[in-house]
């Protein structure tokens, strides 16, 4: 299997090339393109329960798509639904790679995608209560929303990065979340919710762009949409 990546930093696209009835997992609808002779099949990867939990609580589709080459090898093109960046790397087995929610999308049969409780203070935090850990031997593609960005800290060395900023970090980085000022009533002044502080060794990856901050953008524009006013979406894209 071999990745190119092109398009980027702003779209992203990952193709992967398949050698004969090579198979890849895809996270479901991440498909753009694919060439002739490839056959698609989705199914609930690893049983229902497994399924429920990876939608559910990882923020990935129930199904997986798994693409099989013909005979004479083939590709398959993949992308995720937000603007940004899409990166290939390949997994040690002694070296497992957790990524956020929505982030993943697609690797080799080779790697095994699991969703991971992060613990109680993640209930709290942009990324929610779960993450995804990927281990084995072999790719795996994962995006993000905006330019990606790699921190490699050397061993003690330190970042603190915002929870929504967050894309994935290797299994020999700590982590560590914590409130990202000294109280409630700093949180609100500076708009700053909680933060991630990663040591090193080992590398992290973050995104330039938050999706909570379009969310909560896009929210607000609907708000002001529907408060009569020409402005927000209604204003942007006009109306029937």
């Amino acid at each position: 299997m071999d990745i190119q990546t092109r398009q980027g930093p702003a779209f992203g696209v990952a193709r992967i090339n398949l050698a004969p009835n090579e198979t890849v997992r895809v996270e479901g609808g991440a498909m753009m393109a694919m060439s002739a002779g490839v056959t698609l099949q989705s199914k609930a990867e690893g049983g229902v329960l497994k399924s429920l939990k990876r939608a559910a609580l990882g923020g990935e589709s129930f199904f997986i798509s798994s693409y099989t080459a013909p005979a004479q090898g083939g590709f398959v093109d993949v992308a995720a639904r937000l603007p940004g960046d899409v990166v290939s790397f390949d997994l040690d087995a002694a070296m497992p790679l957790f990524i956020s929610k929505g982030s993943w999308l697609a690797n080799a049969t080779t790697v095994e995608v699991n969703t991971q409780w992060g613990g109680f203070k993640n209930l709290f935090g942009s990324e929610g209560a779960f993450i995804l850990r990927v281990e084995g031997t072999g790719p795996v593609v994962f995006a993000c929303y905006g330019a990606l960005e790699v921190w490699n800290l050397e061993p003690g060395q330190s970042i603190t990065v915002d929870t929504g900023h967050m894309v994935a970090y290797e299994s020999s980085v700590g982590m560590n979340m914590r409130t990202a000022t000294g109280g409630l009533v700093q949180t609100f002044k500076s708009g700053e919710g909680l933060v991630f502080d990663f040591t090193g060794p080992g590398r992290v990856w973050t995104q330039t762009r938050n999706p909570n901050e379009l969310v909560g953008w896009i929210q607000s524009t609907l708000g002001t949409s529907n408060s009569g006013s020409s402005s927000g979406l209604g204003g942007i894209f006009g109306r029937d």
